[in-house]
């Protein structure tokens, strides 16, 4: 049986262009801290990949390269210059759990110049795009500090321009363990002393590093904006309608089956996805940002989500529509 991978939004395959650069980075092997001639080829090296990485994405600030995007929300979150963290009851878990005392975001909440607030840009489990450059723009107003984690964005759509901005490599085609924390000014966050200017702890993962710009560099994908757009409104009906969603991420909904016999059915039939996003996906609790949403509980429990990746073609989308069409 050929596997059809439709889980993307927990990780993408490695691309080509990242794993021979992740090759070159391995030929490179010194530190890129050391003084000598070893050390500073290296640090070239680094250098160089930072910059690509701030050109591909449009960011003219600082960038901090981390093991992927829940240490970089943890420094973000851990080491700005503010004492309140505030987040939106959206937010992935390890936002959560790098502010576990976060105050959680309602009407009744005020945002001032002493607030970090986090507001992800793409929601991991619907696809929601949040309209965070124009929160951004409001909330610079009160002098509040905005975060904004684009671990489902980066290398897809344009960034917002935050304070702060999260991406992990291995969402885009990149690979595991590397990503980044994008800071307007470094001067925002406590200097740890260590590598990475002083603001991140652990010799930096070069070859990983190198395969996370080319990764963004290749930037192209297997399907159109046409066919993606054809997929959902094949599916139409069972599509979860949540604002404006990008088209690479669809939550559906089946009329009668629950999420988990859904996953159980279609792993038998050759098809991967999830029931939300891969840290919570194996448990049988209502997804915390479908009640934040405020889906239904019945409607919640028989929801899943369909991820599309750069190497995802039309015809598994075209399969994957009649299997869905099979299920009763």
């Amino acid at each position: 049986m050929t596997r059809i991978y439709l889980d993307h939004a927990a990780t993408s395959p490695l691309r080509p262009e990242a794993r021979t650069a992740i090759d070159e980075g391995f030929a490179i092997w010194a530190n890129p801290s050391s003084p000598h001639a070893e050390g500073r080829k290296a640090k070239a090296a680094l250098e160089d990949a930072r910059e690509r990485v701030k050109m591909v994405l449009g960011w003219t600030g600082e960038v901090i390269f981390t093991s992927g995007a829940s240490e970089a929300l943890a420094l973000g979150l851990g080491r700005a210059k503010a004492s309140r963290r505030v987040v939106s009851a959206v937010e992935h878990d390890a936002v959560f759990r790098a502010a576990p005392d976060a105050e959680v975001y309602s009407e009744d909440v005020t945002l001032d110049g002493d607030t970090v607030f986090a507001i992800q840009h793409v929601n991991p489990e619907t696809g929601t795009i949040n309209p965070v450059a124009d929160m951004a723009e409001v909330l610079g107003e009160t002098g509040a500090l905005v975060l904004s984690d684009c671990s489902q964005s980066a290398g897809k759509l344009a960034l917002p321009q935050v304070d702060m901005a999260v991406i992990s490599a291995h969402k885009f085609g990149g690979p595991i363990g590397v990503g980044a924390l994008l800071v307007r000014d470094l001067a925002l966050l406590e200097p740890m002393g260590g590598h990475e200017r002083g603001y991140r702890a652990g010799t930096e993962n070069l070859p990983a590093i190198m395969g996370m710009a080319a990764a963004l560099e290749a930037g192209d994908w297997a399907t159109s904006v046409a066919e993606r757009a054809e997929f959902r409104e094949a599916l139409a009906g069972d599509v979860l309608d949540l604002g404006e969603q990008v088209d690479y991420i669809v939550p559906l909904t089946h009329p009668s089956i629950s999420a988990q016999a859904l996953l159980i059915r279609l792993d038998a039939m050759g098809f991967a996805v999830s029931a939300g996003s891969a840290c919570s996906s194996g448990t049988l609790k209502k997804s915390r940002v479908l009640d934040a949403f405020g889906l239904e509980d019945d409607a919640a429990r028989r929801t899943i989500r369909v991820s599309l990746g750069w190497n995802t073609t039309a015809a598994e989308l075209e399969d994957f529509v009649k299997a869905w069409r099979g299920l009763q």
